[in-house]
């Protein structure tokens, strides 16, 4: 054990009455506690507050990016080039390939500014401050209270800030981006969030820049290596990473893509580190966050793992099969598909991974045995048993009270919304026809990008895979009626009916789609008032609308949602979020003198660790990969797609010339690293700094064995996975022959 990490036992040791543990947390810049700051520094962070966060635009935390509100990324030069991980890029890069210029399956060099591609929909938001604005959140509640004019319960409390906290956090945003305008800040963009339980409110401002493109990327065989197989695992040899340009106005301000356009200069960049680590140094990450439950109940934990987890395994695995023989069987349908199966897939394992570490790790038994330590500390106390005495009998009841209409309405979003996507364009009709201005054009460019990556004859398999499926897996009473036709009149042949409805729809082209939105119906009956005509003829063309089969389907489902679901859905909601709410603040409160991070809200965030191997149920697994391990993968898995690279790639690979990238411990070429960094999904692209807020890696993915840490961190086990910075330019370098991007990045 090297000298760090004894100290690192006994600094756990000594701050185990004041800090959770010293790698785990996702703290918040410029409000960390200083006791976890403490454990940062004496870990190896040499960086002061003000070159860690400051408002001036000069400090580390102003080179980290929110990139498209999925993912994270980092600026890594003077001239505004970003690098996010490769599946972050994935939609931009397959929505730039085309079965005549492949650059998904070949990749892609920008060998100059005229050569990098715009990247459709993409953005990235710069963060620029974050302010308090809990005492305005809170006036406005107690004035929505006070209108009631009556001592409030605290049920209808619950009720009244379900129904009214997004519309107030929502203008506050608004407000702030509209004095933003006034005062001639350009690009600002605003958000307002709930922390800590609801107890603190934050509003964030961020510069958002839309003109980002495209300047390279490896082949899908390397930046995808593993694929399914390696997802989630660990060892890997995964070349996570692609590089954008963000680009600005002539005078360095966010504008939409022009060719005028030129890069952005930021004030502040990351340096590169070729230096590279060893067991035991210091790891920081700096990214966003996306959504973590650790003072989640049992209760919820319970739920979690039998309605969605469970409805996301099961209906998500029947999909991607078809999705998946139709995408290596045909090379269009495998771009068109290509970033929709790579996101449903993502987080398909996970689930799966959660589920299973739940389980074997005694998750759920562990937050019980907490929460009779929680029942102990309130009830030593009449004031706080008054306060907290009904907490977990609400939340106990209101769980159990919605299990079985939240397990039928998982798996039906899962089978009816989010996996026979026709039905989506059926919901989006109604959508359209209820927007109003910018709303229908943006409708209709989303549109027009979703039918790009559509295949009708897929989604005609995978919707009678599905059905059936849905069938099999929940009651008869949450069967839509036409269920009663597939029984009936098909004799239970979903081809069949499956068949009929693409056979008769519109929706299965934008063609069609645009039709029905647009058609113009008159009434059979002719009115000499004019607001009759209408109000008929409006009438006539949604009978007419509701005859295509795919929107008739889609209107059953939502009808068997409000018939039976909602009710039983809805009704114990509120007062399960105001009880989970005043769960957190209990933990709070009796650990008031601990500091405490809130959970992940996709707002900027920082955790701190170390590099670090693991040991799981007798296993050793060592922190660092190299290009052996790669080689050896590729040789040994020659049956596995997920394993395959093209000829001229593993002849690079093999090639040894690593020259400046070599890592001087191993002598070989540093892959893929392991830190006991604190991260979860929207981390994706987070640069990996060493002590001196240098650039060592990209964080990408976490490990298997322990992904149930969004609900419960086990530091033992717990792992950060990251792309080292060495193999990230080795490539650039060697396969790209991007000398340019090189001295841009290291100069």
């Amino acid at each position: 054990m090297t000298k760090r990490l004894i100290f690192l036992f006994c600094l756990c040791t000594i701050f185990s009455t004041t800090i959770i543990r010293a790698d785990e947390g996702m703290w918040l810049l410029g409000k960390t506690d200083p006791k976890a700051m403490a454990v940062a520094r004496s870990l190896g962070l040499q960086l002061s507050d003000d070159q860690l966060y400051g408002e001036d635009g000069m400090s580390l935390k102003d080179c980290v990016v929110d990139f498209s509100d999925y993912c994270s990324g980092v600026i890594v030069s003077a001239d505004g080039l970003l690098f996010t991980n490769h599946h972050c890029g994935f939609r931009a890069i397959q929505q730039l390939s085309t079965p005549e210029d492949d650059i998904l399956r070949n990749g892609f060099v920008a060998h100059s500014y005229a050569e990098e591609r715009p990247a459709k929909d993409i953005f990235v938001k710069i963060w620029q401050r974050t302010v308090d604005v809990t005492e305005q959140v809170r006036h406005e509640l107690d004035s929505i209270y006070a209108s009631r004019g009556k001592r409030l319960k605290e049920k209808e409390k619950a009720q009244i800030y379900a129904d009214y906290i997004g519309g107030i956090l929502s203008s506050i945003a608004s407000r702030a981006e509209i004095q933003a305008e006034k005062e001639g800040r350009l690009g600002v963009v605003c958000d307002c969030k709930s922390f800590y339980g609801a107890s603190v409110f934050y509003l964030n401002e961020y510069k958002q820049y839309s003109d980002v493109r495209l300047v390279f990327t490896v082949p899908q065989s390397l930046g995808k290596f593993g694929g399914d197989t390696d997802n989630w695992m660990w060892p890997r040899q995964t070349a996570d990473f692609s590089v954008f340009r963000v680009y600005a106005d002539s005078l360095g301000q966010p504008a939409e893509y022009n060719e005028k356009n030129v890069p952005l200069h930021p004030k502040r960049w990351a340096k590169v580190s070729l230096d590279g680590f060893t067991q035991g140094d210091y790891c920081m990450t700096i990214g966003y966050p996306g959504s973590t439950s650790r003072y989640l109940s049992s209760y919820g934990i319970s739920e979690r793992v039998g309605t969605s987890n469970a409805s996301m395994i099961q209906v998500r695995g029947k999909k991607q099969d078809v999705w998946k023989r139709w995408m290596r069987e045909d090379r269009s349908v495998g771009i068109k598909y290509a970033s929709k199966y790579a996101g449903s897939s993502n987080y398909w394992k996970n689930s799966q991974g959660m589920n299973e570490a739940i389980k074997r790790l005694g998750i759920i038994e562990k937050k019980q045995q907490r929460e009779q330590e929680i029942r102990r500390w309130y009830t030593a106390n009449t004031e706080r048993k008054t306060r907290f005495n009904q907490m977990f009998p609400i939340l106990k009841k209101g769980y159990h009270s919605r299990y079985n209409a939240r397990y039928a309405y998982c798996f039906m979003n899962e089978t009816f919304f989010r996996g026979i996507e026709i039905l989506t364009f059926a919901k989006l009709v109604e959508s359209y026809n209820r927007a109003i201005g910018d709303g229908k054009q943006n409708l209709l460019d989303h549109m027009q990008n979703a039918y790009k990556d559509y295949d009708a004859r897929v989604d005609e398999e995978t919707m009678a895979v599905l059905l059936e499926n849905y069938a099999e897996q929940v009651s008869s009473k949450y069967l839509p009626r036409f269920y009663g036709d597939i029984h009936k009149k098909y004799k239970n042949d979903y081809r069949a009916f499956a068949h009929e409805v693409f056979a008769k729809s519109k929706l299965t082209s934008y063609e069609g789609w645009y039709q029905l939105t647009h058609a113009k119906v008159r009434s059979s009956i002719h009115y000499e008032d004019s607001l009759e005509q209408s109000l008929a003829d409006q009438k006539a063309y949604e009978t007419y609308v509701n005859s295509d089969p795919a929107v008739s389907l889609a209107q059953a489902v939502t009808d068997m949602v409000n018939s039976v679901i909602a009710k039983p859905l809805n009704e114990p909601a509120a007062n399960i979020s105001y009880n989970e709410n005043l769960l957190t603040q209990a933990v709070l409160e009796m650990e008031m003198e601990q500091p405490h991070y809130s959970d992940a809200n996709f707002t900027q965030r920082m955790s701190f660790g170390i590099v670090s191997d693991y040991t799981n149920a007798g296993t050793h697994h060592d922190f660092l990969t190299t290009m052996p391990s790669l080689i050896e993968k590729i040789e040994k898995g020659k049956d596995n797609p997920d394993y395959l690279v093209e000829a001229e790639v593993l002849k690079l690979l093999k090639s040894g010339d690593y020259g400046r990238y070599v890592d001087p411990k191993t002598k070989q070429l540093p892959l893929c690293f392991l830190t006991t960094n604190d991260i979860t999904g929207g981390n994706s692209g987070s640069p990996m700094f060493n002590g001196k807020g240098e650039l060592i890696g990209l964080a990408f993915d976490g490990n298997w064995d322990a992904l149930s840490s969004d609900i419960s961190f086990d530091s033992a086990l717990t792992r950060c996975i990251g792309v080292d910075i060495r193999f990230v330019l080795w490539l650039i370098e060697k396969w790209g022959k991007a000398d340019r991007l090189v001295q841009e990045i290291l100069k």
